[in-house]
C-alpha cells in the first residue's frame, strides 16, 4: 500500500518487478550543494549539542532526522524558494550525524572527566570523529545488500518516515511551526527557571507516616516533550522504577537500618543520620545500575542469534557488485573505503593524545566492524531507537578492560584506554544505525549513495569539531555526575571499568540490581526502562509520566480513528521536539554564561515559592494539549 506520494513499490516489490525511485536513476537535479551542506551542517551542530545536553541530563536522545528533515523544507521552499527533494535529503543525512555522534560520546567520554582526566576537546573531536567515519565506512558495502538486497524484508521505520515527510512536500513549512513554537517555548521557560531563577525547577514533598519516603519533579518542558515522544508505556515503566526506589527500596533501608550506628560501604555517614537523597545517592543509585548493566547483557544474549545471522547474512552480500552502476547505486570507491579504514586505525594506534596502542586500535577494529554490521541490520529490523547501542557498548568495555589489564595495562591509564576503545566502538555502532535510516530513504527517493556517504561524514567532522567543546562547557558550569548533569550511561561505563580495574565496588548492590533484572525479564517486562527510573531521581521521572499520560489519553482518544491519530501524534512529537531543543539550546547558553562567571538571576535562590512552578508546568502541558488535540493546520 502506498502513501504520501512514495512510487509503487516503496513498501516491498513484487516477484521481478524493480523498484524505481521517486527521483529515477536518469534524472539529475541538485544535490550535494554548497547551501545543503552549510545548512546540513549548522543543524548538525544545533542538534548534536541539543542532544548531549538532553543525553547527559535523562539519559535519553531523540531523533534528529524527520525534525532536521522537516526544518530543511521549511527554509528550502518556504524561504529560499528552492525545490529539489534530492537537496533535502542531503541536508537531512548531514544534521541527523550529529545526534549519533553525541549519543557516542555521552555514553563514554563524561567517565574521563570525572576520573579528573579532562580531555581537550581535540581528542574528544578525535575518538568521536574517527568512530563514527568507521562506521560510515564499515557500513558502506553492507549498502548494496542490506537496502537494496532486502527491499521490502528489511522495514527500516525511521528511513521510510522520512522519505514519507520528505515526499510531502507542502508539509515541511506546516509542521516547522509546531518545532518553532515548542522551541520558543522551551527556550522562554528555561531562561525564566534557570537564568533569571523566577522559580524554582525542583519541587518535591516527604510522603507523610513513611519516613525517607518522597516524591517529587523537575518541572522542565523537556521532560515533558521526552514523555509525550516516548509514550504511555515506555514513561510509565521509568515511573514504576522511580516509585520502587524511592517509595519502597529507600524507606525500607531506612527501616532495618535506622539503629545501624556506624557507615557501610560505601556511605562515610550511618544509615540512622542519612536522608532519603543520600540513601538513593549511596546504595538505590547502585542497584539500578546493576539493573541497567543486567539489562543490557541481557538485550545483548537475547539479541546474540539475530546478530549472528545478521553478521553472516550481511557478509555474504559484502561483495555483491551491480552489473551495471547507475547514479542511484554508486558507493564510494573502495580504493578510498580501504584506504580511510587503515588511516583511521594507525591514526588512532599512534597518536599520542589518545593512548591506546596498537591493541586497542586492533580492538577497535574487530568490535567496530562487527557491531556497525550488527546495527546497520538490527535497525532494519527494529529501528534506530530499540537497537540496543548501550548492551554493545557494555559488552566491548567489558571485554576490552578484561584483555587490557589481562595485557598489563593498569591504573588509570587502562582503564582511559579501555574507554577510548568503548567510545570510537559506540559512535561507530551508532553512526551506522544513523546512516543505514539515511541510505534507506535516500533509496527510496532516489539520491546518489556516494554523494550522501560523503555527506554524512562532513555531518560527523563538523559535530565532532564541537562536541568536545559542548562538553568542556557543561562539566564546567555543572559537573558530570551532579544533580543537574547525572550523565547516567557514562557513570555506569565508568564503573564497569572500576570494576575490573580497581575491584573497588559495592558489587552486593550491584548484584541485587542484576537479579531485579532477571526477575524483571522472567516477568517480561521491559527491563531498560524500569532500571533507568531506578537509576535516575524520580524527580526526572514525574514529569516524563505526565507527557506520557498526555500521549496515552490521546492514544485512547483517537483510537477508532486511526488516521488523524496519526496525524496528531505526529503534530505533537514535532512540538514535543522543539520544547527538548529549545530548552537545550537555552541549556547550552546558560552554561556559556556560567562558564565566563556571566550571572541572570534576579536573586541568590528562586523569587516565587514551590506552588508556581507547579502552575508554570501545567501551563505548558496545556499548551502540549492543545496543539497534540487540535486539529492540525494543514488537514
Amino acid at each position: 500500500m502506498e502513501k504520501r506520494g512514495l512510487p509503487e513499490g516503496a513498501y516491498g516489490v513484487k516477484p521481478g518487478q524493480t523498484y524505481v525511485p521517486y527521483v529515477p536513476a536518469e534524472k539529475v537535479m541538485p544535490e550535494f550543494t554548497v547551501y545543503s551542506i552549510v545548512l546540513g551542517v549548522i543543524l548538525s551542530v544545533i542538534f548534536g549539542a541539543a542532544n548531549a545536553y538532553l543525553g547527559l541530563k535523562v539519559g535519553m536522545t531523540i531523533s534528529a532526522s524527520i525534525p532536521a528533515a522537516v526544518i530543511s523544507m521549511a527554509i528550502t521552499r518556504g524561504l529560499l524558494h528552492r525545490n529539489s527533494i534530492l537537496e533535502n535529503m542531503t541536508v537531512e543525512n548531514v544534521a541527523s550525524a550529529g545526534e549519533s555522534l553525541a549519543a557516542g560520546a555521552i555514553f563514554t567520554l563524561p567517565a574521563l572527566f570525572m576520573w579528573g582526566l579532562n580531555p581537550s576537546p581535540w581528542v574528544m573531536g578525535a575518538l568521536t570523529f574517527i568512530g563514527g567515519t568507521l562506521g560510515v565506512l564499515f557500513m558502506v558495502p553492507l549498502r548494496r545488500y542490506l537496502i537494496v538486497g532486502q527491499h521490502g524484508v528489511l522495514p527500516y521505520p525511521e528511513g521510510v518516515a522520512c522519505a514519507e515527510v520528505l515526499v510531502a512536500g507542502e508539509e515541511g513549512g506546516v509542521s516547522a511551526y509546531y518545532i518553532v513554537v515548542g522551541g520558543l517555548v522551551g527556550f522562554i521557560y528555561k531562561f525564566l527557571t534557570d537564568g533569571l531563577k523566577l522559580f524554582p525547577y525542583e519541587i518535591e514533598t516527604q510522603i507523610p507516616g513513611l519516613k525517607n519516603a518522597a516524591i517529587g519533579m523537575d518541572v522542565y518542558p523537556s521532560l515533558l516533550g521526552v514523555g509525550f515522544i516516548v509514550g504511555p508505556k515506555i514513561s510509565s515503566y521509568m515511573f514504576v522504577g522511580a516509585i520502587f526506589g524511592w517509595l519502597i527500596l529507600t524507606p525500607l533501608i531506612t527501616f532495618f537500618g535506622s539503629g545501624v550506628t556506624t557507615a557501610i560501604f560505601p556511605s562515610s555517614v550511618p544509615l540512622g543520620e542519612m536522608s532519603y537523597s543520600e540513601i538513593w545517592a549511596n546504595y538505590v543509585r547502585y542497584i539500578g545500575a546493576g539493573a541497567m548493566l543486567g539489562g543490557g547483557v541481557i538485550s545483548l544474549i537475547k539479541e546474540l542469534p539475530m546478530m549472528i545471522t545478521s553478521f553472516r547474512d550481511a557478509l555474504k552480500g559484502y561483495g555483491q557488485k551491480a552489473t551495471q552502476v547507475l547514479r542511484t547505486d554508486a558507493d564510494m570507491d573502495p580504493k578510498w573505503l580501504i584506504v580511510g579504514i587503515v588511516a583511521l586505525i594507525i591514526f588512532m594506534a599512534l597518536l599520542p593524545q589518545i593512548p591506546v596502542g596498537w591493541l586497542g586500535a586492533v580492538l577497535v577494529a574487530i568490535f567496530g566492524f562487527f557491531f556497525v554490521t550488527v546495527s546497520s541490520r538490527l535497525v532494519g529490523m527494529v529501528g534506530s531507537s530499540s537497537n540496543p547501542v548501550s548492551g554493545m557498548t557494555i559488552a566491548t568495555i567489558l571485554l576490552t578492560a578484561l584483555i587490557m589489564k589481562a595485557s598489563g595495562w593498569t591504573g588509570v591509564e587502562g582503564m582511559a584506554a579501555s574507554l577510548a576503545v568503548a567510545a570510537v566502538v559506540c559512535t561507530a555502532a551508532a553512526s551506522a544505525g544513523d546512516i543505514s535510516q539515511d541510505l534507506k530513504a535516500s533509496y527510496l527517493l532516489g539520491a546518489t549513495p556516494w554523494r550522501q556517504q560523503v555527506a554524512q561524514i562532513i555531518g560527523i567532522a563538523a559535530s565532532a569539531c564541537v562536541i568536545g567543546f559542548v562538553l568542556i562547557l557543561l562539566n564546567e558550569a555543572w559537573g558530570f555526575g551532579s544533580k543537574d548533569l547525572l550523565a547516567p550511561q557514562a557513570t555506569l561505563m565508568k564503573m564497569i571499568v572500576e570494576g575490573v580495574f580497581n575491584a573497588q565496588l559495592p558489587w552486593v548492590l550491584i548484584i541485587f540490581g542484576v537479579i531485579l533484572s532477571i526477575m524483571l525479564e522472567i516477568l517480561q517486562i521491559p527491563i531498560l526502562p524500569v532500571a533507568i527510573g531506578l537509576y535516575l531521581p524520580i524527580h526526572l521521572s514525574t514529569p516524563i509520566m505526565v507527557g506520557g499520560l498526555v500521549r496515552g489519553i490521546l492514544d485512547n482518544a483517537l483510537k477508532k480513528k486511526p488516521e488523524e491519530q496519526e496525524a496528531r501524534t505526529e503534530t505533537g512529537i514535532l512540538y514535543s521536539s522543539g520544547l527538548i531543543a529549545g530548552e537545550a539550546l537555552m541549556g547550552l547558553v546558560l552554561a556559556l554564561l556560567a562558564y565566563f562567571d556571566v550571572s541572570t538571576a534576579l536573586a541568590e535562590g528562586a523569587v516565587m515559592p514551590s506552588w508556581a512552578s507547579l502552575v508554570m508546568f501545567a501551563l505548558v502541558t496545556c499548551t502540549l494539549v492543545y496543539y497534540a488535540f487540535k486539529k492540525p493546520r494543514n488537514a
